[in-house]
Parts: C-alpha cells; sequence; structure tokens
C-alpha cells in the first residue's frame, strides 16, 4: 500500500535562486555536489542542476514543469500576507479549492523556474 509522498524532484536553471525562494518559505536545505535537498514537514525537494540531473530521471526533463501543492498550518490570509511583505508575487488567491481532505483555500504563485506553486489552508 503506497502511504505518502517521501520526496520529489525538480529542475532548476539558477539553484542559488531557487534556494533562496524555498528558504525564503521556510524550507531548510541541505546542499551536496550534484544536487540540492530541500526539505519541510515530513518531505524533501530533490533540485537538479538542468542538463547535470542524476540517473535515472525522467524522460522530458525541464525546468518549469511541475504543479505543487503544499498544506499550510497558518490562516491562508496570513500566509499570503507574511509572503507579500517578503516580496514574493501572489499569481492567484485566496481561492477556493478541493484537496485530498476536502475544500479548502488556496494561493498560487511562481518559483524562479515557473513551477506553480500551491499553499492551501483545510
Amino acid at each position: 500500500m503506497i502511504k505518502k509522498i517521501d520526496h520529489f524532484v525538480i529542475t532548476t536553471s539558477n539553484m542559488k535562486k531557487c534556494i533562496d525562494f524555498y528558504t525564503g518559505l521556510g524550507f531548510s536545505v541541505q546542499e551536496y555536489e550534484s544536487r540540492v535537498e530541500l526539505y519541510a514537514g515530513d518531505f524533501k525537494i530533490n533540485v537538479h542542476y538542468l542538463n547535470r540531473e542524476l540517473s535515472p530521471h525522467a524522460t522530458h526533463v525541464q525546468t518549469g514543469s511541475a504543479d505543487i501543492c503544499f498544506e499550510i498550518d497558518d490562516v491562508i490570509e496570513t500566509f499570503k500576507q507574511n509572503l507579500e511583505s517578503k516580496g514574493y508575487t501572489i499569481h492567484a488567491g485566496v481561492v477556493g479549492r478541493t484537496g485530498i481532505k476536502g475544500q479548502m483555500n488556496s494561493i498560487y504563485l511562481y518559483d524562479p523556474d515557473g513551477n506553480l506553486i500551491e499553499f492551501s489552508q483545510y
């Protein structure tokens, strides 16, 4: 039986911008020679450099193709204001959505590589 997501991989063309973006959101970082690991909650994001991906990897690796949703503990409006105060540009929200637990409210923004990042609160 599948239990949960342990990690997923995104690919970046600019590691510094990627790290700055995600650490600003609250992720902690561990850097290695061939990749970076970003930690939050009980999962991690492995970040690979474009054209230097670790094998095996996806068939059509590219930047900006991910659409990711993170559940947050904060009140969504407060979280949105906090992001805006840090200089993050909100693409959309607060909007109603449906997640694994039912109705939720979400905000959306793009990371430096164009991945769509959603934050949701039930």
